[in-house]
Formats: C-alpha cells, sequence, structure tokens
C-alpha cells in the first residue's frame, strides 16, 4: 500500500494490517467477517472458515464464497497470541441438511445471553445450490459453550418475509441485543431487536439508513452514543466507509461520513468492515475489524485492524498504522 505508519514500528507484540496473522501453532489465523467476544478474562473470536472455491462450484469468485468447513473459533488474553478452539460450528455432510456444505454462510457473530446463560450465533445464510435470488435469510445457532459446538435452531426471514444480507448482533448495556441487517435489495438497513432469549427477531424493528446503499455494519458504544460503521455495496471490490450515529440501536441514524482519513481511505484501506472490538479495562479503547478480501483465492483473505481515535467533537477517525500497538491507547 502506499500510505505510511503514523507511529514508530514497536518492539514487541504488535498489530501488522494486511499481512498474514498466524495462531500459536503458526497457522494462519482463517476466521473472517467475524466478532469477538471477551469471557472469563479471554477474547474469543469467531469468524468464516474461508476456502478455495472447489471444483465445480456454482458460484464464480467474483460472487461469493460457499462454506465448506464452517465457523472458526479462536481465543487469545492479549489479542496478539491467539489459539486455535476448534470449529464452532460445522457444516453437514447430509444434502438434507439446512447447513448441507456448499451454502454461503456469512458474517457469523456470537453473544453469550443473560436470560438463559447460553451463546447464540446469528449470521447471513444462503441455502446450498440456491443463489441470492432464491434464499436470503438468517439463521440462528446456540451452544452451551462459547466454543462450541452450536447446532442450529431455525432458519428464517426477519421481521415479516424481509430480506437478510450483510448482517451483525449488538448487545447494548442493558443486556438487550439487536440484530441490523442489510435489506430492500442492499438499499436499506432494518435493525430489529432480538426476544429476550436471544433466539427470535421482531420485538420492535425499524427502516435505518433508507436508500443509502450500505452493507457490513459494525457498531460500537462510547459516551452514550452509538456509533454504526458500514461499508457501500460493491461486491468483493473496496470502497468506502461512513459511519452513523444515534442515541439508541434502533435510532433515528445520522449519517456522518467517512470515518476513514489520508491515502486510500476512499477504498478503507483495501478492506472492508466487519466488528468494532471495545478493548478490555480500556474505556476508550476501540478496534475497528475489517477484511482484505481476495477473490482470486478467499483462503488467503487478509485481517486489518486499526485503532479508532475518539474526538472531542464526538466525531471518530480511523486513520492507517502500518504497525501499532495497544500503546496508541494510552
Amino acid at each position: 500500500m502506499s500510505t505510511k505508519p503514523l507511529t514508530p514500528a514497536a518492539t514487541g507484540p504488535a498489530f501488522s494490517p494486511g499481512e498474514v496473522w498466524h495462531d500459536v501453532n503458526g497457522r494462519p489465523i482463517n476466521a473472517h467477517a467475524g466478532g469477538i467476544l471477551f469471557e472469563s478474562g479471554r477474547y474469543y473470536w469467531h469468524g468464516q472458515h474461508m476456502t478455495a472455491l472447489p471444483t465445480g462450484a456454482k458460484y464464480p469468485p467474483s460472487a461469493g464464497n460457499l462454506t465448506e468447513v464452517g465457523v472458526s473459533c479462536y481465543s487469545s488474553a492479549d489479542l496478539f497470541n491467539w489459539r486455535d478452539e476448534g470449529i464452532a460450528l460445522a457444516v453437514s455432510e447430509d444434502p438434507a441438511h439446512d447447513l448441507y456444505k456448499g451454502l454461503r454462510l456469512e458474517r457469523p457473530k456470537v453473544l453469550r445471553c443473560p436470560a438463559t446463560g447460553r451463546y447464540v450465533m446469528w449470521f447471513h445464510y444462503v441455502r446450498s445450490g440456491k443463489t441470492h435470488a432464491e434464499s436470503y435469510e438468517a439463521a440462528v445457532c446456540v451452544a452451551d459453550r462459547i466454543t462450541g459446538p452450536f447446532r442450529l435452531v431455525k432458519v428464517f426471514r426477519a421481521d415479516g418475509n424481509q430480506m437478510v444480507r450483510d448482517c451483525t448482533l449488538y448487545q447494548d448495556d442493558d443486556g438487550k441485543a439487536y440484530f441490523f441487517y442489510a435489506s430492500e435489495e442492499n438499499m436499506t438497513m432494518h435493525v430489529t431487536q432480538l426476544s429476550d432469549d436471544y433466539l427470535d427477531a421482531g420485538v420492535r424493528w425499524e427502516r435505518i439508513l433508507i436508500g443509502e446503499q450500505r452493507e457490513a455494519p459494525a457498531l460500537f458504544k462510547h459516551q452514550g452514543r452509538h456509533y454504526l460503521i458500514t461499508s457501500g455495496c460493491t461486491g468483493w471490490s473496496h470502497n468506502s466507509a461512513a459511519y452513523a450515529v444515534a442515541d439508541h440501536p434502533l435510532g433515528p441514524w445520522k449519517t456522518i461520513g467517512n470515518p476513514c482519513v489520508g491515502p486510500d481511505a476512499r477504498t478503507t484501506y483495501e478492506s472492508q468492515s466487519t466488528f468494532v472490538l471495545p478493548v478490555q479495562g480500556r474505556p476508550n479503547a476501540f478496534i475497528f475489524m475489517a477484511d482484505r478480501w481476495n477473490y482470486a483465492n478467499m483462503a488467503d483473505s487478509r485481517h486489518l485492524w486499526l485503532p479508532i481515535t475518539l474526538k472531542s467533537d464526538a466525531t471518530i477517525e480511523i486513520p492507517w498504522r502500518a504497525r501499532w500497538d495497544l500503546s496508541v491507547f494510552n
């Protein structure tokens, strides 16, 4: 990339956005378009296990990636050293199963439900052998342990048969959970409050970012204000991020603009948003998580994490840093 680091190279463990990241066993971390949950002193990272398209696959690389393995899970105490916890949700070898391999399983996110103590995963689902035009659905899974195994509860269209595309889960301070998803042919985003057990949608729901054509939602909350970062809708091609703010997850949301600054800001540093991670023990520390897709070989897609700058006027910025560590939050 043409961008330059804004801070000197760290001498200890550091993030190198866009490089190959390895787990503690030396294998590339394969957890894409996912999210991270902190529990009992460890961060748990769930994401798509990406593979090269299998021979004879119906979808060309430009149209998507078929899921042949499932959702992977990694854990870490420090965000730098990641242990492979295995496959938290595995695809099925049974053609009659809703999770038959070859489906499109995208943007899995996991929350712990305070009412049940169980872990709930939601993701965007396209049935094996179907196209997006035939299958725009959400899938819900549940597990007793954060590392799984998760089991499928149901596949459905949310909020009165609404189209479900790129999505995320968000849990507010009061324990209420919300499912954000691109809908209406990606022209408008929806947000729906989940039931107390987190297994159903539609307690309340709203249309937001109407007509703005946004996807890849990622949220965080700071000093009572919610921030929603999204990407444009250009498939695997890079585009400009944008963020919106609201006092409540259901809105109303006001779009502010691109949080990225400097060279390559218009392409989100050649990446697409997936999650915003609050760093434990640092109330003003948030990490923007994104994926740098390699649609010629999806298994070689890269992770791109950058610190979010919180400005005094309640706006945010995400500057490029070629190498950085948590000391940037000091």
